[in-house]
């Protein structure tokens, strides 16, 4: 199987040819929130920074923020990548991508560590005044199904649109029976991506729905489609997807995927180069011209359905419009629902007792205290969240192209279990230190999670 190339994934939405061959994303920040990123030579340094690594591998030094698992450095080649080896480009080449690890080696994580990095990236945005974070990539879905009147993961992601960021979200991959919408796609506020199957073609008149690509029942429906059907990006070599999926690598540097998860990256590189174009436009605006800039699917389901798959040339010819984009008026969440309904059955386990109630990785999350806190800009006070000392307090590095986030070791951490007696030999006395957190001690068998949104590696 040859796969999709970045190049006909380009052509296919329009990005080559008029007004849109010219943009690149310069000026322009992307923030990955996913697995992290690996330093292969495909992804260009000088564009890549490190954001806080949230990830329960934060706390081992020779984990932290790498990408283990494969997924970030995927997602990061279709929007940033530059793999000289094969000529292969992402599709936002001139981006500046902030990379907030959240995901561990088997792709675990909870929807708190999720809330807490969109959090830190609305607190950071304007960072770098050169490149200010006008995009969030979450090629990531909970199985919660919650009331989005008072969704935690709802309101996280509504105050990132209100603070100007372009929230795009993966569908999810659970098919088009699935009934409903992953978390947060789910969120009327924010940009919906299922995936299409281009045929390996550059024409879009034989694309057509992914049958693992979920579709709303009821509620919400996906806003555009884009490509994201074994699509070759950057390969992690040695990372979870790369040992366990060998066959999905094509050479040396390059590794085939499919899912919503592709689908949301290329949105997201798209959505980037139409800020570049229009740097002053809202998210509401780019929303609004990458769904009526859209391009007709003519077949099977998505035709049924009337979906459409992104075009930035249809979208800059939308922008031209005199006409005025309605701001949208869904009802906003509150962010004071419960935390399970927002996990839904994605739970993080450890010894098959899961992360319940309200409660975060690090402990007690109050979610209402929470939303007022967010709300109020406070929920971060350098590397504390909420009262949790999660990262340092600053950038470290001399310039922002090599600029980290510093680390912190996490305090000692009651477990979430109620069990009295907790005991494990990988919690080393209870204490989240790096002895604890080595590669060996979180496997499979320990913990899970099927938040990822990323259906095969073929």
């Amino acid at each position: 199987m040859q796969g999709t190339t970045l190049k006909q994934i380009r052509t296919v939405i329009g990005a080559d040819t008029g007004a849109a061959a010219t943009l690149t994303g310069k000026g322009v920040g992307v923030a990955l929130i996913d697995t992290g990123v690996a330093p292969v030579s495909g992804l260009p340094a000088a564009q890549i920074v490190n954001g806080p690594d949230l990830s329960m591998e934060s706390q081992a030094p020779d984990l932290r923020y790498l990408d283990t698992f494969g997924h970030g450095t995927h997602m990061a080649g279709i929007i940033v990548g530059n793999d000289t080896a094969t000529g292969t480009k992402g599709l936002a080449p001139g981006v500046k991508l902030t990379s907030v690890k959240v995901g561990t080696a088997n792709g675990t994580v909870d929807v708190t560590q999720v809330i807490a990095a969109v959090d830190w990236v609305v607190k950071h945005r304007n960072d770098d005044a050169a490149n200010p974070i006008r995009v969030i990539n979450l090629s990531y879905g909970s199985g919660g199904t919650p009331n989005t009147w008072n969704d935690p993961l709802g309101f996280a992601v509504e105050k990132a649109w209100q603070a100007g960021i372009v929230v795009v979200a993966a569908a999810g991959n659970d098919g088009n029976s699935a009934g409903s919408l992953a978390n947060p796609a789910s969120d009327d506020y924010i940009l919906t991506v299922g995936a299409t199957d281009t045929k390996g073609t550059v024409s879009t008149s034989d694309d057509q729905l992914t049958s693992f690509t979920n579709l709303g029942n009821g509620g919400k429906q996906i806003n555009v489609l884009a490509p994201g059907a074994s699509v070759l990006s950057l390969r992690d070599p040695g990372s979870y997807i790369d040992a366990t999926y060998p066959g999905a690598r094509s050479g040396d540097t390059l590794f085939r995927g499919s899912g919503t998860s592709q689908a949301a990256a290329v949105t997201s590189a798209a959505a980037a180069l139409l800020v570049q174009a229009r740097p002053s436009a809202t998210p509401d605006q780019i929303k609004n011209w990458l769904v009526k800039g859209s391009v007709r699917v003519p077949n099977g389901i998505a035709a049924i359905l009337g979906l459409q798959e992104i075009s930035v040339n249809g979208a800059l010819a939308r922008s031209t419009l005199t006409t005025t984009t309605t701001a949208q008026s869904w009802m906003k969440s509150n962010g004071s629902g419960t935390l399970d309904n927002s996990r839904g059955d994605s739970r993080v386990m450890m010894d098959n007792t899961p992360l319940a109630g309200q409660r975060s990785v690090w402990g007690n999350l109050p979610t209402t205290t929470w939303a007022a806190r967010s709300a109020a800009g406070t929920a971060w006070t350098g590397g504390v969240w909420m009262g949790n000392r999660l990262a340092g307090d600053d950038w470290t590095g001399a310039s922002w192209a090599s600029r980290t986030w510093a680390p912190a070791v996490w305090s000692d951490s009651t477990p979430w279990s109620a069990k009295a007696a907790w005991s494990d030999p990988s919690w080393a006395g209870r204490r989240w230190t790096g002895r604890s957190w080595t590669a060996g001690s979180w496997s499979g068998r320990s913990w899970s999670s099927d938040d990822w949104s990323s259906a095969s590696w073929s």
